[in-house]
């Protein structure tokens, strides 16, 4: 038996499942380089290399202080690679339920370690017949998503690795991932009152979303599906927009004014990462520490944060029927969407 199962595993299609997520400092001095490579990522800057790069390590050296203020909180790293670890070995041990294939989940992280230059090494190891590549983003943008898989494809040339690659660009709207977030939520929201849920997303900048990124109408949509299997009044939930950086013009309302407004009201706040899947700094220090002051300061008396969904038995679900479902959702040689398509004008979109 032992000998006929260890024919059969070698005989079972081979499937390397990329988890793609932007990754955090595993210590303070390594703040200031991981600032240098998300703003020297031409996703984030759009501009020429000769002044990218000077100006991100500009950015970074004159971040790094408060970055790592805020990384301090944490014990000095980013608890994202564990997590993501986390993360991937639930979806590994679903997807191998499955008999017919053999899956093994890979993290790739955009902006610190382990970045896909090293990853491919492991996955060359692996000898796959084929590359899925997933990002931890639910909702898609050219800055997450679309500069990791963009990346992946650069290492994959380079190395001349050729195998046949499906995307699962984003699942903004998937039934199993929208059951995790309702679930987390009613777990908090259940018998309180005059509570105000506050769905708080990553901003993006204006002029992002008028070259046609996906990504605002995606969230938008995500919230809608939440709001539609809660079945709460309309008064109680607000769609907000954290994290904004720089002098441009962001997507609003800003969850900052958002709590500041429902906090003077007397509401009870209840907050909802529902961009995030994994918790970090923008959620354990902007959202626990800072936003949680915010509200205190302005009369707020009960501040409720939703957590991240991690490991949630309906979120790794949801990831899994995704990988499962590939040839039934695909559309071309590569693409794998979900059921939610993105209108036209949504030009950055990978479906168009």
């Amino acid at each position: 038996d032992g000998l006929f199962n260890q024919i059969s595993k070698r005989l079972l299609m081979k499937k390397a499942v990329i988890l793609f997520n932007l990754g955090g400092p595993d210590k303070l001095e390594n703040v200031e380089p991981f600032l240098f490579n998300l703003f020297n990522d031409p996703a984030i800057l759009n501009l020429p290399s000769f002044i990218r790069y000077p100006l991100a390590k500009l950015i970074s050296n004159r971040r790094a202080p408060i970055a790592k203020k805020i990384y301090e909180e944490l014990g000095g790293s980013s608890p994202i690679l564990k997590l993501t670890n986390d993360q991937a070995r639930s979806l590994e041990n679903n997807l191998n339920n499955d008999n017919d294939h053999q899956y093994k989940c890979f993290v790739v992280m955009r902006c610190w370690h382990p970045r896909a230059e090293n990853v491919i090494n492991d996955v060359l190891d692996y000898r796959p017949d084929e590359v899925i590549l997933l990002p931890l983003y639910p909702q898609y943008s050219a800055a997450t998503s679309g500069s990791s898989i963009k990346e992946w494809h650069q290492v994959c040339d380079k190395n001349k690795f050729n195998v046949k690659t499906s995307t699962i660009c984003c699942y903004p709207t998937d039934d199993f991932f929208i059951k995790s977030h309702a679930e987390e939520i009613m777990q908090k929201i259940k018998g309180l009152t005059n509570f105000k849920l506050i769905f708080s997303a990553h901003g993006l900048p204006e002029k992002n979303i008028k070259k046609g990124d996906p990504y605002q109408w995606q969230v938008e949509e995500t919230v809608k599906s939440v709001i539609k299997s809660l079945n709460i009044n309309d008064l109680d939930w607000i769609l907000s927009y954290q994290s904004r950086v720089g002098p441009l013009k962001w997507i609003g309302p800003s969850t900052e004014d958002v709590i500041i407004k429902n906090s003077k009201l007397g509401k009870k706040i209840v907050l909802v990462p529902i961009a995030f899947v994994s918790e970090h700094s923008e959620t354990l220090v902007e959202l626990d520490i800072e936003y949680k002051e915010l509200a205190d300061k302005n009369g707020c008396k009960n501040y409720i944060r939703i957590p991240a969904l991690g490991t949630n038995m309906n979120f790794i679900q949801s990831l899994t029927s995704l990988v499962l479902n590939i040839e039934k959702n695909r559309i071309s040689k590569d693409l794998c969407p979900p059921k939610t398509q993105c209108p036209n004008q949504f030009i950055k979109c990978p479906c168009l």
